[in-house]
């Protein structure tokens, strides 16, 4: 079901958005969906599926074209892949080759790629370009638009960076995976990338070497902090409007970090402490370094990855994670036992900014006003792996 959703009582903000449409790219376990709205985000047009039953990590469409949109899937027989549309989903095509790891040597033991868990499009100077992170973790780069990948650097057959790795049974349920991948917009070969496990990574030099990022950053009570191996970022993201300002969600906390400063600095511990500062997504405001928002879970010893007590809240803050609010308001106040994962929340670039996130049971929420009112637009999704906005 698609809904149109009444207007909210709160003021009028910033400039108008006429004429400015977003569409919504849902990746879920069993396809992808699109949803196209309004220029007053009231109505939204349902597309889809697309590739049902296949379980579709994350759907992007190209910023620098406005048509072109990748589809990183597993698809049964044809294991892990992606799938290319260059007319906006009216027609997919299979990329050539694939996101894979390197043949192992003769007596070697290889990897196999279980799925692509991240896409990234290059910068608008390179405009072909796009990075890919998958499960296991590995990084992989298309120079034609994606319909041919190959590894990127050096990292996928690195005995140290094998050895942060784990194995392949180590990670999240899903498994291991290699994501938040970030190109400095002012910079193409300065270029970010995180692992879970295996820690938050940075080149200056286009790939050629690499530096853990690590000052700061917490770890599970017993292990050792500097041992990238045992650190597990959930998900990072670079403020666009101030490309040295980075925030991170983590699996022991929030965090910030202002370059050229290579020490992160938690900024968690001032949201309320039954709640705590655990979860997976994180979005930053496209305009205001300062404001991001986050989607807390149950992070307890037995970590039931639900929404704390079963009452669901998006927390943001205005002031760069000195202070927190609770954005509940047209959420469910009780026995809603749900999630948000990683990639299932983001924001479009209009004003006032439109939120939007996916759950584990197949709803997917937006906000029209940067959190102050939700509203469910669609309900009866299989479970929602990623959510991306783009403006039309």
């Amino acid at each position: 079901m698609v809904r149109k959703i009444a207007k909210p009582a709160v003021r009028k903000q910033g400039a108008a958005t006429h004429g400015r449409r977003v569409l919504l790219m849902v990746a879920t376990r069993k396809g992808a969906w699109m949803y196209h709205g309004d220029a007053a985000r009231r109505s939204w047009r349902a597309d889809g599926p697309h590739f049902l039953g296949h379980v579709v990590s994350q759907l992007v469409l190209d910023p620098r074209d406005g048509q072109t949109l990748l589809a990183a899937a597993k698809t049964g027989h044809l294991g892990p892949t992606v799938f290319r549309s260059i007319d906006r989903g009216r027609s997919w095509k299979e990329a050539a080759r694939p996101p894979a790891f390197a043949k192992a040597a003769a007596g070697e033991k290889g990897r196999t790629g279980d799925h692509t868990f991240w896409l990234t499009p290059g910068p608008a100077s390179e405009p072909n370009v796009w990075y890919a992170g998958t499960s296991p973790q590995g990084l992989f780069r298309s120079e034609d638009g994606g319909v041919s990948w190959a590894p990127f650097s050096f990292i996928n057959e690195d005995a140290q960076f094998r050895e942060w790795m784990g194995s392949v049974q180590d990670g999240t349920p899903d498994g291991p995976k290699l994501h938040s991948i970030i190109v400095d917009p002012r910079d193409s070969a300065h270029l970010y990338f995180a692992m879970s496990g295996g820690g938050v990574h940075e080149s200056v030099d286009a790939g050629r070497n690499w530096t853990p990022l690590l000052q700061g950053l917490e770890v599970v009570e017993g292990f050792d902090r500097a041992n990238p191996s045992f650190h597990d970022p959930h998900c990072v993201r670079l403020c666009p409007s101030n490309p040295d300002r980075l925030y991170q969600q983590n699996h022991c906390g929030i965090y910030r970090i202002d370059r050229p400063s290579d020490t992160w600095v938690r900024i968690g511990k001032s949201m309320p402490k039954r709640v705590g500062d655990i979860g997976f997504p994180l979005v930053v405001h496209p305009r205001n370094d300062n404001t991001a928002w986050v989607f807390p879970m149950d992070g307890t010893a037995v970590w039931p990855r639900t929404s704390p007590e079963g009452k669901p809240a998006v927390y943001a803050t205005r002031n760069g994670g000195k202070t927190w609010q609770r954005l509940d308001a047209g959420l469910p106040q009780k026995q809603a036992w749900w999630t948000v994962k990683r990639q299932a929340m983001t924001a479009d670039a209009l004003d006032p900014v439109g939120l939007y996130f996916g759950t584990t049971s197949g709803e997917l929420w937006m906000s029209r006003d940067e959190g102050r009112r939700w509203a469910c637009i669609v309900r009866h999704l299989p479970e929602i792996y990623a959510v991306e906005a783009a403006e039309l």
